[in-house]
């Protein structure tokens, strides 16, 4: 699987010169030097050239995650091999195998994700990809676990990050004042004074035409942007951005899709 004879040492100066163009694009959901480099600190140790990180890896929210194809590649190269049973936009079934760890067979259905309560929107846009990737992730992990990195694809770290419990909700309590400082805390709104002050159409509509820039921003500063809206807001809004980081990142999935027949060819045609 590892072809570092061929792949330079690169020194860490020189992949932090790289990894400062690569957080600069904020493709892939790199938000900053430290995670670009990391991602290609874990290209260089697995023997591929430091940019490649931009191709098998994605930063969701902060959590790594490596791309199905490149999972599945490194699964072929260290001697796996894979049988499509069935790939539609019902059901991947699979049987996986490698001389290290025997085989096994996976499927996901859309009614074992419903099952398991995911209810990201991207199932119902591109349900075969998405069923693949779990398939991949699943069947991989399973008898070489070595290929995916010690991370999950990035459907599954977004559904991960879309069901997760939301954190506990702060109780409002009246601010502390100090003596001798005389510059008093924001207040939150209510409810109905927002809607007066027309803050839920002015948010709503600037959250539906965020550029990735943008995005990044109202993710660093959420608490500074929010605090003075309800309480009871918050979550939603949470929910609001998550789809509009979804809407942006979702070109990749698009680019799996119009792909798809030549993955299928590379890797064995269902039976």
């Amino acid at each position: 699987m590892s072809n570092a004879l061929t792949v330079p040492n690169y020194q860490v100066a020189d992949m932090e010169r790289m990894a400062k163009a690569f957080a600069a694009s904020k493709l892939f959901g790199v938000q900053n030097l430290d995670q670009a480099l990391a991602l290609m600190l874990v290209a260089q140790a697995e023997g591929r050239h430091p940019a490649s990180a931009a191709q098998d890896y994605n930063i969701i929210q902060g959590r790594p995650a490596k791309k199905a194809d490149a999972m599945l590649r490194d699964f072929l190269s260290a001697g796996g091999k894979v049988e499509w049973h069935a790939l539609t936009d019902d059901k991947a079934d699979a049987t996986f195998s490698h001389p290290a760890g025997g085989s096994a067979r996976i499927d996901w259905t859309l009614e074992r994700a419903r099952a398991a309560g995911i209810t990201n929107p991207m199932w119902k846009k591109y349900p075969r990809q998405m069923l693949r990737s779990r398939a991949v992730s699943e069947g991989v992990r399973t008898v070489c676990p070595g290929a995916t990195s010690g991370m999950y694809v990035p459907e599954e770290v977004q559904d991960i990050v879309h069901v997760e419990p939301a954190p506990p909700v702060a109780v409002e309590t009246a601010p502390v004042m100090i003596e001798g400082d005389f510059t008093a805390p924001k207040q939150r709104k209510s409810g109905a004074q927002a809607k007066r002050d027309g803050d839920h159409d002015r948010i709503i509509g600037e959250i539906n035409t965020l550029s990735k820039e943008g995005l990044a921003d109202w993710l660093t500063n959420f608490d500074a942007y929010t605090a003075e809206l309800p309480l009871s807001w918050l979550d939603p809004m949470r929910d609001k951005l998550e789809l509009r980081r979804q809407e942006l990142f979702a070109p990749h999935l698009e680019a799996e899709a119009e792909m798809d027949e030549g993955f299928r060819a590379a890797v064995g045609a269902a039976a």
